[in-house]
């Protein structure tokens, strides 16, 4: 099986990638434009494997894409290419609207049209995986207006949950949920959509709340929590992830929605002290190999926690997301391996032991040195 995977170089896609190409005999044609979270250091063990292919293409470039599905004839598509900092969209909307909703009907209408052009056999086989988000069902909420965050419902996010997006990001990608669903009952395209949950693990972006907690507690910076921290996220692994997306595109039913959750609700402040723990074991402040990763502020703290700095809230932050995973593990029998703890754990370590790949991220010397200085212009 060939598959065609779009944001392939970014923190999920990656490590889907890594996954088909070291547990799967299938083949993965890497589609990517390389913004600034697209990293194909993510995937150096892969490169050079003789099923692993990169196009550095964008899919709101339609004759791009024509190009990339008349020459690689992919099997499936998996849809992963999206503009998705919750913060990002707040600033600038019109790179997600752009992105998540324009492309994602650029790559369908190139995806329709290869597949009208198959063989009967190979379009019944055909599949396009749309990879979306738990935030398009907005926020569970507290279980009355005015109660206090500490009070939460025991509700979750189902595949029939009635979508209510509160940020330009979610909103875009309800919008791109929506086109998918569309051209399968408008057109026929053999779709599946599937709804995830908070990821994290190795390679994550900076910009994101748990590598951007490690980074700047290990450089002695505040560590900015919005609010009082009660918000309510449930985290999955993110190699986790790639098994259930290789497993629904492989094995899913055509129209069919799955939720992909970790079972680990946890609050944000939780988040931050349970790193900030792991840290004053793995890396403590006071060890001389931790005080050279922490020139700033080490003599004015005794532990981690010490930089934890309660902000303002930003504009219509959700209150809490839970997933019902109970259909994926039902019809397909996927369940998650890690739990938070674990998960968790191997993160840190994985953090603390490529700090120089975080460097290069941050700084923008891969981009420069991979992509050249116009790339990232």
């Amino acid at each position: 099986m060939k598959l065609l995977v779009t944001g392939g170089a970014g923190f999920i896609g990656s490590a889907v990638i890594r996954h088909i190409i070291s547990d799967t005999v299938d083949s993965v044609v890497n589609v990517d434009v390389l913004t600034y979270a697209g990293n194909l250091e993510s995937l150096a063990e892969v490169e050079g494997n003789t099923r692993y292919v990169f196009e550095r293409v964008d899919i709101c470039d339609r004759a791009a894409l024509d190009r990339v599905f008349s020459v690689h004839q992919p099997d499936a598509v998996m849809h992963l290419a999206a503009e998705s900092h919750v913060d990002r969209s707040i600033d600038g909307p019109a790179a997600f609207i752009q992105t998540n909703i324009f492309g994602t009907y650029t790559l369908l209408e190139a995806a329709r049209a290869y597949w009208q052009g198959l063989t009967p056999s190979r379009q019944a086989a055909f599949r396009f995986h749309h990879i979306s988000t738990d935030e398009v069902y907005g926020d569970l909420g507290a279980e009355e207006p005015g109660s206090s965050c500490e009070s939460r419902p025991s509700s979750l996010f189902t595949e029939y949950t009635p979508y209510a997006p509160s940020s330009p990001y979610s909103a875009s990608k309800a919008g791109s949920d929506h086109l998918v669903r569309a051209w399968q009952r408008t057109y026929g395209l053999p779709t599946l959509v599937t709804n995830c949950s908070n990821n994290y693990g190795p390679y994550h972006f900076p910009e994101k709340l748990i590598p951007l907690m490690i980074l700047n507690a290990l450089e002695g910076k505040p560590l900015p929590v919005y609010g009082c921290g009660e918000q309510v996220r449930d985290w999955l692994y993110v190699e986790d992830h790639a098994r259930a997306l290789y497993t629904v595109v492989t094995r899913g039913a055509v129209g069919e929605t799955y939720n992909i959750g970790g079972h680990n609700e946890q609050r944000n402040i939780d988040v931050v002290h349970t790193l900030c723990a792991l840290l004053d074991e793995l890396a403590p402040v006071g060890v001389p190999g931790a005080a050279r990763r922490l020139p700033v502020g080490k003599s004015q703290i005794r532990q981690y926690a010490d930089l934890i700095t309660f902000v303002t809230d930003r504009p219509g932050h959700d209150l809490r997301y839970a997933i019902d995973a109970g259909k994926i593990e039902r019809e397909l029998g996927w369940y998650p391996r890690e739990s938070f703890d674990s998960g968790i754990r191997k993160t840190v370590a994985w953090y603390l032991s490529n700090l120089e790949w975080c460097r290069r991220v941050q700084d923008g010397r891969y981009q420069r040195q991979r992509l050249g200085v116009a790339a990232v212009s």
